[in-house]
């Protein structure tokens, strides 16, 4: 089989819709738009959300809250993550982390969090720790650093 021989499955491809075209296709004259009015011009219509003047839902309804664009996104990780992909005595950094591939992107930094057991020996250094992930890293033996 060649490229020139392919072909799409029969019935999957359909003639496009030609509209003002005479009687025949049943959308001739108007092409479906009916009697003049706003949406029967060319580039006619209104704008989404637009309620014929009446004050629209987007209006209508209560604001509420804000977005605070200094809050910070940790991308998080589990102590038994780190159990499971370093070996005794390793220092885990954002690097590390990023190369065996426990996460893909580092967002405000990385948060260590306390679920899962953790007996290895390990010194991490990252931008944030749960108490429950300090206690449990401390007590294997291992040390923490906030970057």
């Amino acid at each position: 089989m060649n490229l020139h021989e392919f072909s799409p499955a029969a019935g999957s491809r359909r003639q496009a819709k030609r509209k003002g075209r005479g009687a025949a296709s049943g959308n001739g004259k108007t092409a479906g738009k009916g009697h003049k009015g706003q949406n029967a011009r060319t580039g006619g219509g209104v704008r989404p959300g637009f309620e014929g003047g009446q004050m629209p839902l987007y209006r209508r309804l209560p604001k509420r809250g804000f977005t605070n664009v200094f809050s910070r996104k940790y991308a998080v990780l589990n102590v038994a993550d780190l159990e499971e992909r370093f070996n005794d005595g390793d220092t885990i950094d954002k690097q590390k982390i990023l190369e065996v591939g426990l996460l893909k992107k580092t967002l405000s930094g990385i948060k260590i969090l306390g679920t899962g057991e953790i007996s290895k020996k390990l010194q991490v250094r990252v931008a944030a720790f749960s108490r429950s992930a300090v206690q449990k890293i401390e007590a294997a033996g291992g040390r923490i650093e906030v970057v």
